[in-house]
């Protein structure tokens, strides 16, 4: 979605996901496809002033201003830098990590920046990424202008469950010596327990397998099994916690403990049929 929103010509892009989720690999990757093919600029920290933004996107974009600097001579530097781009027939593309913590303030700034265009495109384009606070920042009555220049989106959210060992083997595939390294560390119910722990998140994928990993290791297991992951779980903030041995265990004192919770829910004279 957005290397075909870029290549569109499409000014701002925004991508919103959870905590984990790889929005700052997506960032960085983004930047390695378009090497070679567009003028690329990150600032992975928009936590600032409307001109200490502006003075950023200056540095990265390695633009000389004549002292003494001010808001004016920002904004005619930079357009100046980007026609120059432009004439050269390279697109410029800023990616702003962390857009979440851009103040309400500073958002003028990005308002201003997505007004550099010719008659034919924009002379800026800008990608967004952040957590899902952004959308209840961009929400706000006094940025809506922002919002509406906001073409394309996405949301990056946690893999599914089932995806989970099909991640786990992908990666020990990548760091295999060779083809004939056994990578079939994960038991099935161990990958299935990883991605209950996790939610799917991938950075607690990743913490909780390489625990995994260091505690078969220290046994001298080559098969990571579920206690090596209700272990490493225990060890781990933020993953979900196990449940208790007793909602996992359906035995008949599990069963009748139920019904008995039934029946006295239901009061001394239940309807017929019940029990």
């Amino acid at each position: 979605m957005l290397l075909v929103a870029l290549r569109s010509g499409e000014g701002f892009l925004k991508i919103v996901g959870e905590v984990g989720c790889g929005k700052t690999v997506l960032c960085r990757q983004l930047l390695k496809m378009l090497q070679g093919e567009y003028v690329t600029a990150y600032i992975p920290n928009p936590d600032m002033g409307p001109d200490d933004l502006l003075m950023a996107l200056v540095h990265e974009l390695d633009v000389q201003v004549e002292t003494p600097v001010n808001r004016h001579k920002l904004l005619t530097a930079l357009q100046d830098c980007l026609l120059r781009h432009a004439q050269e027939g390279r697109p410029v593309v800023v990616c702003i990590d962390e857009a979440q913590a851009i103040p309400v303030r500073t958002v003028e700034s990005l308002r201003l920046l997505s007004n550099l265009e010719t008659e034919k495109r924009k002379l800026l384009q800008l990608v967004l990424l952040g957590q899902p606070e952004l959308d209840e920042k961009l929400s706000r009555p006094e940025i809506r202008q922002l919002l509406q220049r906001i073409t394309f989106s996405e949301y990056l959210g946690p893999m599914l469950s089932h995806r989970v060992p099909a991640y786990l083997e992908h990666r020990l595939t990548m760091a295999a010596l060779s083809d004939a390294t056994d990578i079939k560390v994960f038991e099935v119910d161990a990958a299935r327990a990883i991605a209950h722990f996790s939610g799917g998140v991938p950075r607690l994928v990743n913490v909780l397998a390489h625990k995994c990993l260091m505690l078969a290791y220290g046994e001298n297991e080559h098969r990571v099994n579920v206690l090596h992951v209700r272990a490493a779980a225990k060890d781990t903030p933020g993953v979900r916690p196990p449940q208790p041995w007793w909602r996992r265990w359906r035995g008949p004192w599990g069963r009748e403990q139920a019904v008995g919770s039934s029946t006295r829910q239901l009061g001394n004279n239940p309807p017929g049929g019940v029990l």
